[in-house]
This record gives structure tokens, C-alpha cells and sequence, in this order.
């Protein structure tokens, strides 16, 4: 991880214990990541739906799109992150079948599961306008970010 990584994690985990929800902290952390990593154009989250388990919600998210409010567990990148629990990072989304447009702009894409109990709660959801964005560092990065939710929701 760069400086900037650790200094951005280390700032996202010192709020997270005084936190008033959930909410609130998937707010700072989309915030703060799209503000200070220049190359996430669209970072958010998506919850399983509390009313349908068997689809994905739009939760906090900042960015330059509107992204698609809710779709089947099955469907799109992170669909299949929530469906096998693994991180899935796409370089060039052009070449992947399963993405699921949220805007013409983006070129690549990282989803993270965000796993409470060994099940799905939520993702975080990064994408680019720029190809080969998520290396194994970003990746790591990125993965330490969804940790701090998914630590703060095994408390819950």
C-alpha cells in the first residue's frame, strides 16, 4: 500500500468506532475514497435488499453516474461477487461479459464482497474510467477499506 493508502485507511478506521450507523460510515468511506483516490470515478455500496434477499440495493455511494438502484443477486460483476464471496476485479470491463452498465465511461472495475457471519451484507463497488486501475495494491487497498464495514457490521 502507498502512503496515501495507508494514511486514507488509517483515517477511515478511526471513524469507524464512533460511527452512528452503518449508514453513516458507507457514507465517509464512498465520500472519502472518491475524493482522494483520482482514478475512482464511482465508489459505493450495494446491500442485499432487506426485502428480497435475492437482489442487490443501491446503498451510499459518491460518484459521476447514476448507478442501476437495484438488480438480481445473479446479475452483473457484482452479482458475482455476492453470489461466490470473492472479490472480483475486472482490468478492461469491454472484455467481460458479465458487467453490467452504469456508464459508458467506465473501463474498469473492482467489487468486494462485504461478508457479516459467512453471508453477504453488502459490496463495496469501485470503477474507473481508466483501464488496468485496480492492481494487486489497489486491490489490497481496497479490501482493507471493505473490512472496516464489515468489521464495524459483525459488532451489530
Amino acid at each position: 500500500m502507498t502512503p496515501a493508502h495507508k494514511e486514507l485507511l488509517q483515517e477511515l478506521q478511526s471513524y469507524a468506532p464512533t460511527a452512528p450507523t452503518a449508514n453513516a460510515l458507507m457514507e465517509r468511506i464512498a465520500k472519502r475514497l472518491h475524493e482522494k483516490m483520482t482514478r475512482y470515478n464511482w465508489t459505493g455500496f450495494y446491500l442485499v435488499d432487506p426485502a428480497d434477499a435475492g437482489y442487490l440495493i443501491v446503498g451510499p455511494y459518491a460518484g459521476s453516474f447514476t448507478p442501476n438502484a437495484r438488480f438480481p443477486l445473479n446479475t452483473g460483476l457484482c452479482g458475482a461477487a455476492a453470489t461466490t464471496g470473492r472479490v472480483v476485479v475486472v482490468q478492461d470491463v469491454t472484455s467481460d461479459p458479465r458487467y453490467l452498465a452504469g456508464s459508458s465511461l467506465v473501463k474498469s472495475e473492482i467489487v468486494v464482497p462485504i461478508l457479516v457471519n459467512k453471508k453477504i451484507a453488502a459490496e463495496l463497488d469501485i470503477e474507473s474510467y481508466f483501464a488496468d486501475t485496480f492492481t494487486k495494491p489497489e486491490q489490497e487497498f481496497v479490501e482493507a477499506c471493505a473490512q472496516v464495514l464489515a468489521t464495524y457490521l459483525a459488532k451489530g
